[in-house]
């Protein structure tokens, strides 16, 4: 008899945070001292157990973001008319040639340095230098660029000149060490531009 109390109390207490509802009630078997017993019932009980939805719901909360902001300024900047040899020059169009790095940790200058035409390529040579300034957590994006006139069908390539940042954005570019491994890629063909 004490077993089945200590079974039924600890069926209690795991239960606990049910709601349950006795639905009959227990009875303890009969024991002759002869060793043989009458069946016993024990309780029966209807368990209820908590209701869960899983749903998804819209709520406002803070998020940490990279704000960059972009203001206008009117600067000068240098200006390319290309005119292809033995062609019909009339599909020119102008436009801004930029180049972009995302700096962290110093603050940087880009600066467009050169650019180079071979065939139907033009390669535009940048310097990528640290200023000493220190940008501490923040993220910066630095650029400089150029308007080219020319044929719409030329390519225009980059090579940065400079260690090259951490991060995805940077990767649109080659970065070399120094001005004679940008030279080595420029090979045959013609100087164009120089600051």
């Amino acid at each position: 008899m004490k077993y089945l109390t200590l079974g039924t109390a600890a069926f209690v207490v795991a239960l606990a945070g049910c709601d349950v509802n006795q639905t009959s009630q227990g009875e303890a078997p009969s024991l002759d001292v002869d060793v043989s017993a009458d069946e016993g019932a024990l309780p029966s009980f209807d368990v209820n157990w908590a209701d869960v939805d899983v749903a998804t719901r819209t709520k406002t909360v803070e998020v940490p973001k990279l704000v960059v902001v972009m203001e206008e300024e009117q600067v000068e900047v240098p200006a390319i008319d290309v005119t292809m040899p033995n062609e019909n020059n009339a599909d020119k169009s102008e436009r801004t040639v930029a180049v972009e790095a995302e700096v962290s940790g110093e603050m940087h200058k880009l600066r467009i340095k050169s650019v180079y035409a071979k065939q139907r390529q033009l390669v535009v040579i940048s310097t990528l230098t640290p200023t000493g300034e220190s940008l501490q957590e923040e993220r910066v994006r630095v650029s400089d660029r150029l308007v080219l006139n020319a044929p719409e069908n030329l390519e225009v390539k980059h090579i940065i000149i400079g260690e090259q940042p951490q991060g995805d954005w940077n990767r649109q570019y080659s970065f070399v060490a120094d001005e004679a491994a940008a030279k080595q890629r420029v090979q045959g063909a013609t100087q164009i531009f120089s600051r």
